[in-house]
């Protein structure tokens, strides 16, 4: 039997007309099995969704991830996760989350906790079986909106109310949570841009400019995954007309110097601006004419192919473009020497940057998204076969100027050519 405690904090309220988008849920994600499961372990047990997802349903935004919260310890999740046969993985089992997969959807769990000790950056945490501890912790009243399966709200900080008036609030003291995790100063930019309709908080400012100093603390990989999170969503294209908001992420990314080019898009990039991801929208705000992209690949840990991706940009527009640039006859030989990826970030870096629409560079990316990249049809065993050569360090070199006079003839050369070459 439920505690009466639990009974009286989850005050359930129920979502009437988004009611249907929970059951929209248990449809579109194999989510049950996991509420089943937890349900069954004891008279006690309970798991609800949290955060995000909650949040999103209540504000009609699409619903891409989910997130739970369970009064089981860990050690009694993965007992129930065992039990039914549900694979998962640690994610971070020191502050109580695993990762169940079911159908290849990966759905964090995470136990009921409170802080005992926090430093801006880490948090030592205790297990908890009270869900008002667990809510107390958290950063702002709309991430703090639990639901059970079918969509009965335990709203303990009144977010559903905040959210639905376009208001952000900070749960208790808000110099204490920016303390906890500082990491929460760029949370609030985040949510500030995608879910608020009034003004900042004169307070609220000063707080975060008194503790911006805090950031230095914060790991480089949750640094870039947070600007990811903000880059990403649908409130960012707003910051140039917020300048708080802008003014903070220029304190902590400084690299981001062209920013701004969000300011002045063209109709088409502002349409597509949501089909690009974050490494190519990254580089439009970190490339110019000096080493500041070389600055901030140096600080931030990004992946070899995102370097790669944007060292690629970096050469071509660091410097003065020349005329024939753009050229078809160039594209085809960026296209086959770097791939399609690479060719389409050039094309769209450009017509990104243009403050008019650039009609002639739109219909060239169509059109070398229908095509193949080239594969270079001479090999080196066709040609010691057919003039009876040896592999070594001339056949290399005669096997280049076969390419180079293919490519530079739009992927053609005759027999004629190539033994000329051969036999030079």
């Amino acid at each position: 039997m439920k505690s009466i405690i639990n009974k009286i904090f989850n005050n359930k309220k129920n979502l009437g007309q988004k009611f249907y988008l929970f059951k929209e849920i248990k449809e579109k994600f194999p989510i049950e099995k996991i509420f089943k499961s937890i349900s069954e372990f004891s008279d006690t047990s309970e798991i609800r969704y949290v955060g995000g997802c909650v949040r999103k349903i209540i504000n009609n935004e699409i619903v891409d991830d989910i997130d739970l919260a369970t009064n089981l310890n860990p050690e009694q999740v993965i007992e129930c996760l065992k039990k039914n046969n549900i694979n998962y993985y640690e994610t971070g089992i020191n502050h109580g989350t695993l990762t169940a997969i079911i159908n290849e959807k990966k759905f964090e769990i995470t136990s009921l906790r409170k802080d005992v000790f926090t430093d801006g950056r880490h948090a030592k945490v205790q297990f908890s079986d009270n869900w008002h501890e667990d809510s107390s912790r958290r950063d702002f009243t709309i991430n703090c909106i639990y639901s059970d399966i079918d969509g009965n709200l335990f709203d303990p900080f009144n977010g559903k109310k905040d959210l639905e008036n376009g208001k952000l609030n900070f749960i208790g003291d808000p110099e204490t949570r920016i303390k906890e995790d500082y990491l929460r100063i760029l949370r609030y930019i985040r949510f500030f841009l995608n879910y608020s309709n009034k003004e900042h908080d004169f307070k609220i400012k000063k707080i975060i400019k008194q503790n911006i100093n805090g950031v230095i603390n914060l790991s480089n990989e949750r640094l870039i995954d947070e600007l990811k999170k903000l880059v990403l969503s649908k409130g960012f294209l707003k910051i140039y007309k917020d300048q708080f908001c802008l003014e903070i992420i220029l304190l902590i990314f400084p690299q981001l110097k062209n920013i701004r080019i969000f300011n002045s898009m063209n109709n088409y990039a502002i349409k597509n601006y949501y089909s690009k991801d974050f490494i190519f929208l990254l580089s439009l705000m970190i490339i110019d004419e000096t080493d500041n992209t070389d600055y901030f690949l140096y600080k931030f840990n990004l992946s070899n192919r995102d370097k790669q991706r944007i060292n690629f940009l970096k050469n071509i527009f660091s410097k003065s473009i020349i005329p024939n640039t753009f050229s078809e006859m160039n594209l085809w030989k960026i296209f086959y020497y770097n791939g399609k990826n690479n060719l389409d970030d050039m094309i769209n870096f450009q017509i990104f940057k243009s403050k008019k629409i650039d009609n002639k560079l739109i219909k060239l990316s169509e059109y070398f998204n229908l095509h193949n990249q080239p594969v270079f049809p001479i090999k080196a065993k066709n040609i010691m076969e057919k003039y009876n050569l040896k592999e070594n360090k001339h056949l290399g070199q005669k096997l280049k100027e076969i390419e180079n006079i293919w490519v530079n003839n739009s992927f053609k050369i005759s027999e004629e050519e190539i033994e000329k070459v051969v036999k030079n």
